[in-house]
């Protein structure tokens, strides 16, 4: 739940500024590696699941994919729309406010990917079989689904830290504060993020928010998954295809095919 001290009106640019340094384009090299490896036949069309600003749909679309993003933020979809005019895709990605749980396109698709974690945002049992239920009846037979999300040896082994993460732009400064807290009768890490923006000496914008993040292990994602009819092909540390997981990995990468 959120607990706005200030609207932050331009939370979008702000996510595009605080993840300047994703590596968006290696990511979509693993997506393609997966699909070149993993795929019946070449892959065109392609649901973004939790699509934020475009950064996975984007450079898919760039690289000749044929791309539907559905995210329930709109100022996100807001966002990634413009970002694709400007840049000339309009012909090749789509973008739809949506809820990942429910949300019927009427398409079905070569592949489904849920990146940067989104699939962790769905704490209760039953919203993570309405979402992979929800992305099986969205693929064609023999679909692909790929996706990130964090791993419960290395989140126990670990432990989440507070951080600290500042972002100096020239004209304004974003310094978030992220705090978490661990349960492990839920499997659900609470991160609650502080977020300020300042320009000048001025504090212009600020919001705090609770972003709630449950942790997988191995044998429950692979149930929950052959329950939505979705079998598990491979697990390796994101965003590396061929690579072993431990509890050292807190991000995994699962490819999955429809049966």
């Amino acid at each position: 739940m959120s607990k706005n001290i200030q609207a932050f009106t331009s939370y979008a640019k702000a996510y595009d500024t605080l993840y300047k340094e994703k590596k968006y384009d290696a990511e979509c090299d693993f997506l393609e590696s997966v699909f070149l490896r993993f795929g019946k036949k070449s892959l065109r069309n392609i649901l973004d699941i939790g699509c934020g600003t475009g950064g996975h749909a984007i450079p898919l679309a760039r690289r000749g994919y044929t791309v539907y993003g559905i995210d329930r933020s709109r100022a996100m979809i807001e966002t990634a729309g413009k970002k694709s005019r400007d840049q000339g895709f309009t012909n090749q990605v789509y973008f739809k406010v949506g809820d990942i749980q429910k949300t019927d396109l009427r398409k079905k698709f070569d592949a489904a990917i849920c990146m940067f974690a989104v699939l962790s945002y769905q704490t209760s049992n039953d919203q993570i079989f309405a979402t992979l239920k929800n992305i099986r009846k969205h693929l064609k037979p023999n679909g692909l689904f790929v996706c990130d999300f964090w791993y419960g040896p290395a989140v126990l082994s670990q432990k989440p830290q507070e951080r600290i993460k500042i972002i100096n732009t020239g004209e304004k400064k974003i310094i978030r504060i992220a705090k978490p807290s661990l349960d492990t009768r839920t499997n659900v890490v609470t991160v609650a993020y502080h977020l300020i923006q300042i320009r000048g000496s001025m504090i212009t914008e600020e919001i705090a928010e609770d972003h709630h993040m449950r942790y997988f292990f191995g044998p429950e994602i692979e149930f929950f998954l052959q329950q939505a009819k979705l079998k598990p092909m491979q697990f390796c540390a994101f965003p590396v295809l061929d690579s072993d997981i431990d509890e050292e990995t807190w991000n995994v990468s699962l490819i999955a095919r429809a049966i």
